[in-house]
């Protein structure tokens, strides 16, 4: 591990120097991908020259301890000497978690979509109220929350809601919020109290920069026509809706919730940004066969990774076997109990795999 904190420290210095170069700065592409190294690095070349600080200081007091003759000095520096170990372990431990491998997108606003499963217009209610618990999850964090797409029901649920959630981290914070969603309750439609099974499906995507993908704006198809929801008076008067069809993939992305047509095309192609990085991911992963998964469980939409269970107020992750019986809580946006617990899982895994 030192060797590699080593080629990591001279990596440090590489990359000061070209910041320093007029001509890296004259490439964007370049000159961001730089910045994101050397953010990722700095606390581990910090830690790590900290370290480096009391690896020093204790070899000067093993040769003290060999020179000199005055017993209360030499008590002096064993004292010294145990401390200074116990802060060498202490930063070894740190320097361990932090060589981890980041996911550089954890720190890129999130797309995320929700889509009613079965159970019809129950599953549609269930897919609005996970929309308020995570637009109330973000609000408690100070994040910002934009409905770019919607489709809601003569009940008041969604068939589907996308929105772009802004903040420092947030894709790293709700990652593992993907996959299938249950909820068992009495639905407001069932005359006869009966409880039903109802599923949503949360998709969680790091929000896309052009300098990680570019398109090639002559594989678009771009149509416009007329928003259905939100948007002001020249709802329905004015195509300010935007549909984006990308031709050699077949994604097709929609955006109707902005006030102007040129604002929904730049939302669509946001998330179309996304979804293309995504498969191609996808893709590179396939072909270097990389097994190891980077979320908890794998992630597929098909896995129901909790329930709610409105009678008993209780509220189950299937994937490290936590319930909560604070479900009004959890509905409420109070999600760090869950949250915090699959990082911590999933950080113990990471730390295995690297030991």
């Amino acid at each position: 591990m030192l060797d590699k904190l080593e080629n990591i420290y001279k990596r440090y210095k590489e990359i000061e120097t070209l910041l320093m170069d007029p001509e890296v700065s004259k490439d964007r592409k370049l000159f961001t991908s730089i910045q994101r190294e050397i953010k990722v690095i700095k606390p581990i070349v910090n830690k790590y020259q900290e370290y480096i600080e009391i690896r020093n200081k204790i070899k000067e007091d093993i040769e003290l301890l060999e020179i000199e003759e005055d017993e209360e000095i030499k008590n002096l520096a064993k004292t010294e000497l145990k401390e200074l170990e116990e802060k060498k372990e202490l930063l070894l431990n740190e320097l361990k978690s932090l060589m981890i491998p980041k996911d550089k997108k954890d720190e890129k606003n999130a797309i995320v979509e929700i889509r009613a499963g079965t159970g019809g217009e129950e599953a549609a209610l269930f897919a609005k109220d996970l929309f308020r618990m995570y637009s109330r999850y973000a609000e408690r964090m100070g994040w910002k929350v934009r409905v770019v797409d919607s489709h809601p029901t003569d009940l008041g649920g969604f068939k589907e809601i996308v929105s772009v959630i802004e903040g420092n981290g947030v894709y790293g914070m709700l990652k593992f919020e993907s996959g299938v969603h249950r909820v068992q309750r009495v639905p407001t439609t069932e005359s006869g109290g009966r409880i039903h099974t109802s599923t949503a499906t949360v998709a969680v995507l790091p929000e896309v920069d052009e300098v990680d993908i570019t398109i090639d704006n002559n594989e678009i198809k771009m149509e416009f026509y007329n928003a259905s929801g939100p948007g002001g008076q020249n709802v329905n008067k004015v195509a300010t809706a935007v549909r984006l069809i990308h031709i050699p993939t077949g994604i097709v992305v929609t955006c109707q919730e902005e006030r102007s047509q040129y604002q929904n095309r730049l939302r669509a192609m946001e998330i179309l940004r996304a979804k293309i990085y995504s498969i191609e991911k996808e893709k590179r992963d396939k072909e270097l066969k990389q097994t190891r998964r980077s979320q908890i469980g794998t992630g597929e939409r098909s896995e129901k990774i909790r329930t709610y269970n409105f009678p008993q107020n209780r509220v189950t992750d299937h994937r490290i076997n936590l319930t909560s019986y604070n479900l009004d809580q959890v509905m409420d946006g109070y999600l760090d109990t869950f949250i915090d617990k699959l990082h911590i899982k999933q950080r113990e895994k990471a730390l295995n795999e690297n030991s």
